[in-house]
């Protein structure tokens, strides 16, 4: 019977662990990546994204806490994206339920395409900065505000809204990283308590079992590893993802 209910697990772990791999050391994409995952071991949509919301509230603490622990965290840049990404994302959970989220994705893939671009060539015009930019200004709670919005209404997108955008504006990406994945566990948080309002998750205790064993052990690696790569590497990953990503979600929005 153990054996059984580990063999059943095991894929879940593996889909956790991948994911969260990503989504530490990069700053993004936890959920786009365990729902591409999931759904392509036959998960129903809605199974998965409801699994998804619920692990993802313990595996971004981790992540958060480990960022914070290898000293990935400026504590100005978090106080400008915390309320802010807490209000966009309850906001955008409380209309998703009488409003298609797919509506917007083509927009926000296109922003984020761009976006990428820039982060790429960006890593190869700046020059590298050992210390984050002092200065966070008020636009950049709007963004948090903005990119809790997208996460909620989008299924996804608080990282790759948030982050390439800070990247791109020129901060430092070891400490945006950690910053906004600090942030990003209070977003969740937020969103889940409303959506646990709406569904049911007791049939999914398996995959949600899953993807937090695999999470929880992926996420002081994936900080660690964002804490060691150059800045350069780390830029060209980040702004190659979010352009994979974008032009995924843009070919699924347009079918």
């Amino acid at each position: 019977m153990e054996t059984e209910l580990a063999l059943s697990l095991l894929p879940y772990v593996l889909v956790g662990f991948a994911a969260q791999m990503i989504d530490g050391a990069l700053g993004m994409a936890y959920g786009v990546s365990s729902n591409t995952f999931l759904l392509s071991l036959g998960i129903p949509p809605v199974a998965a994204s409801a699994s998804v919301h619920m692990a993802e509230v313990v595996t971004t603490g981790v992540s958060g806490v480990s960022h914070w622990r290898l000293g990935n965290v400026d504590w100005k840049l978090v106080r400008r994206l915390l309320i802010p990404g807490m209000i966009g994302g309850a906001t955008g959970a409380y209309l998703l339920t009488s409003m298609d989220g797919n509506i917007i994705k083509p927009y926000i893939a296109v922003y984020l395409l761009i976006m990428g671009g820039v982060i790429v060539y960006k890593a190869f015009t700046l020059k590298p900065r050992n210390k984050p930019d002092g200065y966070h200004g008020p636009r950049i709670s709007l963004l948090g505000l903005f990119g809790g919005f997208c996460d909620a209404v989008g299924g996804g997108g608080w990282g790759p809204v948030v982050t390439s955008t800070l990247v791109a504006r020129g901060k430092n990406p070891r400490m945006t990283i950690g910053s906004v994945n600090f942030s990003e566990f209070f977003v969740t948080l937020v969103q889940s308590i409303l959506f646990v309002l709406t569904l049911s998750f007791g049939e999914y205790w398996q995959i949600i079992i899953g993807l937090l064993i695999g999470g929880v052990i992926a996420a002081p690696i994936a900080a660690r590893l964002a804490q060691k790569l150059p800045m350069k590497a780390l830029m060209i990953f980040v702004g190659l993802l979010i352009i994979g990503l974008s032009i995924r979600t843009l070919v699924l929005a347009l079918r």
